[in-house]
């Protein structure tokens, strides 16, 4: 990517989502941006944020720029697994029902936009305090609030960003279609963003199907999100 350079982060869920990250930037040579793992879901974000030290160092940069990518669920048919989406926003929806938006920075997606081409589809993002499982509610979220995709973290990123002179973009991979459910792994996940392995082995032995089904979306796209991120540096 022409402007590389300018990119001082890489924002990824830690975890097997930030391994794939580094595996696509260790094909890149010369100057790569720093790849700064983060924790699953909005609040655990809203936390960490502020206190990160690796944040920090992006804040005292002159004219930051920081890149989020990672996985998603998709909730409309359109988007299938392996896709690559590049968000233009993200909305977030309180628990009184009122709706939030935050958008990326347009120059930055444009940038982007320009540079993928046909590899990407460019999206509006949902971001869930919970994991959406049930393929139902994927689609009636895709309707009601006229969103394509769906995340833990978009919306809380760029609202801890609005205000710091940062400029953020957003390029994430489809790896859970709209067409089917997954293992519900809401009480798998601890309240540091982590995955509990003994909850999370328990739920996807429960639903053995859906667990299939997750395990090999989320393998084509940890495949697809380590090929973008080589294309994006090399």
């Amino acid at each position: 990517m022409s402007n590389q350079t300018s990119i001082q982060a890489i924002l990824v869920c830690q975890g097997a989502e930030y391994k794939a990250v580094c595996r696509g930037l260790s094909r890149v040579t010369g100057c790569t941006p720093s790849v700064i793992p983060i924790p699953v879901g909005t609040k655990t974000n809203s936390i960490y944020l502020p206190n990160s030290q690796d944040i920090k160092k992006i804040l005292n940069h002159p004219q930051p720029r920081v890149l989020v990518m990672g996985l998603c669920g998709s909730l409309k048919p359109k988007y299938r697994v392996g896709d690559v989406v590049l968000y233009k926003d993200c909305v977030y929806q309180e628990n009184t029902g009122n709706t939030l938006v935050q958008k990326c920075d347009a120059t930055f997606t444009a940038s982007l936009q320009e540079y993928l081409q046909d590899k990407i589809s460019v999206v509006r993002a949902l971001t869930s305090d919970r994991i959406i499982w049930l393929k139902s509610e994927k689609r009636l979220l895709g309707q009601t609030l006229d969103t394509d995709v769906v995340d833990m973290e978009g919306f809380a990123v760029l609202e801890f960003f609005k205000s710091t002179g940062v400029t953020v973009a957003m390029v994430r991979v489809v790896s859970d279609g709209c067409d089917g459910n997954i293992p519900n792994l809401n009480l798998a996940l601890s309240h540091d963003g982590s995955l509990q392995p003994l909850s999370f082995a328990i739920a996807m032995l429960k639903q053995p199907i859906a667990a299939t089904r997750l395990i090999r979306g989320s393998l084509r796209g940890l495949q697809v999100l380590e090929q973008v991120t080589t294309f994006l540096f090399q």
